[in-house]
C-alpha cells in the first residue's frame, strides 16, 4: 500500500464528491485532523477504518488500498451535445422488446422509506427500544403525565422467532412499566407531535398487562391539554399475560401537532409492551396514499428488504404478530436508521410485501441475509413463499390465511458484498463460498429461481472469483451506482454541477460496458439493482434529480440489449427520491414524474434509442421520450414518421436551484402521416404518442 498514493487518491474522491475534510471525519467518527494526515500520506488507518472511508466514499477496499478505481472507468465529465437532430427509424429493424423489469425500484427499510414514509405508523418509539431517559425513566419520544408518576423500562415483551435468530445486537427487546403513585392524581405517559385530521379515523392499540383490573383512558388533546380532541376508555384486566386492547379515535379537529396521552388514576403499575395508532384506511399496515402513487409510477420490480438493511432483516420474525416483533438494531445504525434511534420497528413482513407487490402489480425481489440467516433459514424462506400445503413453510402460509403460493422468482444472495460496509465475507472467493452453500439448498427448494450475486461491479477480480465460479447456478450479477449530487455552493458554476450531475449517466454507460467485457458472454446478466444521485434522502428534490433520472433510465432502455442488463432498480422511492409522503397527502418530485414518464416504454418495441431519445411501438401506438438537457438553447427534433392523431406533452425546468420542480406544459407537434417535428425547451422531458 502506498500511502502517498492513497491519500491523493482520497482526497480526489472526496472533492468529487463535494465533501469537506470536516465533512468525511463525521461520517467515520474520526477527528478532522486524521483526515488531513492521511490525505497526506502522513498516517496509515487502520483495517475497520479503511473499511469506513471506503463506504463514505462509494468506492471498495481494493481499490482504496490501490490508490486508484479502474482506469477505464474514470469519468468523462464533457458538456451536454446542443443542436437540432434528425431522427430516422426503420420500422423493420428494432432492438427488441424493452423488458419491464428494467422499470423497477427498491423498498429498503431505511431512513424514512417505511419510518414516516410507506408505513400507517404514527406512533414513535412505539416498542420502547434503548434506554430510558435520565432519571425518569420513560423511553425516548415519550414524556410522564403527573408528578407522581413513576417509570422504568422491564422485561421483554417483543421478541425474536425461537430459535432463529443470529445477530449479535443490544436492546432490541424491552417494554415500559408505568406507575401511578398518588390515586389522587392523575398520572401516565404521553406523546407529543401527532399530526391528526379532523376527515380521519384511527385505529389506536395497547398491549398491556397489570396485576389488577385498571381502566385507561387514552386521548388526542392540544400539545397544552386544554382540548379533547378524541378519547376512548380501555378496561385492562388483571392477569399476568399480555393482551393487546383496541380503541377507535376519531378526532373533531385537525392539529399537526397534537398530544396522545394514556393516563390512569390507581395505585398500581402496569407493563406496556406497545402502542399503536394509524389511519383506519390502511392497507397491510401502509399508507394507501404512498401504495396507490407506487402504483401510478409504475413500479413493475420491487426489490426488498434491501439494500443495506438485508444484513440486519431476519425473516421469521416477520412470522410473529406486528406488536410483537422485535425491532432490529442497525449495523449501520446512521447509515439504515438516522430517524428512529438506530431501530427497524419491522412494520412490514414477507406477507405485506407480497401483498404489495400484487396490488401495484410489481414483480418482488427478495434478498437474502447471507451473513447472518443459515443456508437452511433461507431456503425455509423461499419455501414459505412458493411451497404448496405438503411442505412445511408452505404449510404454515397456509395456516397463517396465504393459501396461494407467492411464486417468487427473483432472489439476490445479500447485498453489496466487498465493500467494506456489510457484515460477513468480503473477499470474491469467501463471498462466493459462503452464498453458495444457501443457493444450492434455496434451489433444492425451488428449481427454477432466478438469482443474483453481489459485488462491487465493474470488478475484475469479483468476476473471476465470485460471479464466474457462481454462474453455473446464479444468472444475474448486482451492479451499483450514484451519481455525484449538485453543489450550490458557487452559484456561477450552477450549470457545471448540473451538466456533470447529468453526464455522470456516460460514465454509468461505461461502467456497465466495462462490467459486460469482464463478465465476457452473455451466460451471465446484470441486476443494475440501485441507482440514483447522491444523497436523494437528505434533501430537498430538484429539477437536476429529475434530469437524471430521466437520463439514467434513457440509457438503461437502450443499453439493456447491448450490455445485457436483465433488471433495474431505481434506489429508492418512499422518501428517498421519488415519492415525498407528507402527514396528509403525497406529492410525486421531479424524479417521480420522469421515471413515470419514460415508464410508457415498458413492454414496447424498441426502434429507436440515443442519449436523448427513446422511440417504441405498442398495440399501434408509436410512444416518443425525448430529453433537452440543454439550460439555455431549444431544441428542434424532425421524425420520418408522423400519425393520424398526436397527444403531446412536456416536463419543463425553469431554474436549477435547490428546492425546484417540474411544469407540464404541453407540446405542439407538427405532423402528417410520414413526418413530424417538434421544437423542446431547455431542460425539459417531453412525451409524444403518435395513433
Amino acid at each position: 500500500m502506498d500511502m502517498i498514493k492513497t491519500g491523493e487518491f482520497i482526497a480526489a474522491k472526496r472533492n468529487d464528491l463535494n465533501y469537506t475534510t470536516e465533512d468525511i471525519a463525521k461520517k467515520i467518527g474520526v477527528d478532522e485532523k486524521d483526515v488531513c494526515a492521511w490525505e497526506k500520506g502522513e498516517k496509515c488507518p487502520d483495517v475497520p477504518t479503511m473499511n469506513k472511508i471506503a463506504m463514505a466514499l462509494g468506492i471498495t477496499l481494493a481499490q482504496l488500498l490501490d490508490g486508484k478505481e479502474e482506469k477505464e472507468a474514470e469519468i468523462v465529465c464533457e458538456k451536454t451535445p446542443e443542436g437540432d437532430c434528425e431522427i430516422i427509424i426503420d420500422p423493420e429493424k428494432n432492438m427488441g422488446i424493452v423488458s419491464p423489469l428494467l422499470f423497477g425500484n427498491n423498498l429498503e427499510h431505511t431512513r424514512s422509506s417505511i419510518n414516516k414514509g410507506l408505513s400507517a405508523q404514527m406512533i414513535r418509539n412505539r416498542k420502547f427500544i434503548g434506554k430510558p431517559s435520565v432519571m425518569e425513566g420513560i423511553s425516548s419520544d415519550w414524556y410522564l403525565i403527573g408528578d407522581k408518576t413513576y417509570a422504568i423500562t422491564s422485561e421483554p415483551y417483543t421478541r425474536h422467532y425461537p430459535d432463529h435468530y443470529h445477530m449479535h445486537r443490544a436492546l432490541e427487546c424491552t417494554s415500559q412499566q408505568v406507575m401511578c403513585c398518588d390515586p389522587e392524581i392523575e398520572g401516565g405517559f404521553g406523546q407529543h407531535e401527532i399530526d391528526i385530521s379532523k376527515d380521519e379515523i384511527y385505529d389506536f392499540a395497547i398491549v398491556a398487562r397489570c396485576i389488577e383490573n385498571v381502566s385507561i383512558t387514552v386521548s388526542l388533546t392540544d400539545r397544552y391539554n386544554t382540548k379533547t380532541y378524541a378519547s376512548a376508555v380501555i378496561e385492562i384486566k388483571a392477569g399476568s399475560e399480555w393482551n393487546r386492547y383496541e380503541a377507535v379515535l376519531a378526532p373533531t379537529e385537525s392539529d399537526c401537532d397534537a398530544d396522545l396521552r394514556i393516563v390512569y388514576k390507581q395505585q398500581v403499575l402496569i407493563d406496556v409492551g406497545a402502542v399503536s395508532m394509524m389511519n383506519k384506511d390502511n392497507f397491510h399496515g401502509m399508507r394507501k396514499d404512498a401504495v396507490e402513487a407506487l402504483k401510478e409510477i409504475g413500479v413493475s420490480v420491487l426489490r426488498w428488504p434491501g439494500g443495506n438493511f438485508a444484513g440486519e432483516y431476519n425473516w421469521m420474525d416477520g412470522l410473529l404478530p406486528v406488536d410483537e416483533r422485535a425491532p432490529f438494531q442497525s449495523y449501520l445504525m446512521l447509515e439504515t436508521q438516522p430517524h428512529s434511534h438506530g431501530y427497524d420497528f419491522h412494520e412490514i413482513n414477507t406477507d405485506d410485501f407480497v401483498a404489495l407487490c400484487r396490488y401495484i402489480g410489481a414483480e418482488p425481489f427478495i434478498t437474502i441475509n447471507q451473513t447472518w440467516c443459515t443456508p437452511e433459514e433461507n431456503a425455509a424462506w423461499v419455501e414459505y413463499c412458493n411451497g404448496d400445503e405438503t411442505t412445511e413453510y408452505g404449510r404454515l402460509r397456509v395456516e397463517r390465511g396465504y393459501k396461494e403460493p407467492y411464486n417468487v422468482n427473483l432472489w439476490s444472495l445479500g447485498n453489496e458484498a466487498g465493500y467494506g460496509h456489510m457484515e460477513g465475507e468480503n473477499t470474491p472467493s469467501g463471498y462466493a463460498h459462503l452464498v453458495r452453500k444457501s443457493a444450492e439448498k434455496m434451489l433444492k427448494v425451488c428449481p427454477n429461481l432466478t438469482l443474483c450475486s453481489s459485488g462491487p461491479h465493474p470488478n475484475k477480480d469479483w468476476v473471476d472469483f465470485s460471479a464466474k465460479p457462481l454462474k453455473d447456478i446464479v444468472k444475474f450479477v448486482s451492479f451499483h451506482t450514484y451519481s455525484a449530487q449538485p453543489n450550490y455552493r458557487d452559484l456561477s458554476k450552477l450549470k457545471d454541477h448540473y451538466y456533470y450531475a447529468l453526464n455522470c449517466t456516460f460514465n454509468t454507460r461505461k461502467n456497465l460496458r466495462l462490467m459486460r467485457k469482464y463478465l465476457g458472454n452473455d451466460d451471465i446478466s446484470i441486476s443494475f439493482d440501485e441507482w440514483n444521485l447522491w444523497y436523494a434522502w437528505y434533501r430537498k428534490s430538484t429539477v437536476t434529480d429529475g434530469m437524471h433520472a430521466a437520463m439514467m433510465l434513457n440509457m438503461i432502455i437502450g443499453e439493456a440489449p447491448i450490455s445485457n442488463i436483465g433488471i433495474a432498480c431505481h434506489f429508492e422511492m418512499v422518501n428517498e427520491g421519488s415519492i415525498k409522503v407528507n402527514p396528509h397527502n403525497v406529492e410525486l418530485t421531479a424524479t417521480g414524474k420522469a421515471i413515470k414518464l419514460l415508464g410508457v416504454h415498458s413492454g414496447g418495441t424498441l426502434l429507436y434509442s440515443d442519449d436523448y431519445i427513446t422511440v417504441t411501438k405498442k398495440d399501434g401506438i408509436t410512444t416518443v421520450t425525448a430529453i433537452n438537457s440543454s439550460c439555455d438553447d431549444e431544441k428542434k427534433i424532425s421524425f420520418n414518421f408522423g400519425g393520424k392523431n398526436v397527444k403531446a406533452m412536456a416536463y419543463v425546468g425553469k431554474t436549477l436551484m435547490p428546492i425546484s420542480d417540474f411544469e407540464e406544459e404541453p407540446l405542439d407537434v407538427k405532423f402528417d402521416k410520414d413526418s413530424s417535428e417538434t421544437v423542446l425547451a431547455p431542460i425539459s422531458v417531453a412525451l409524444i404518442r403518435f395513433e
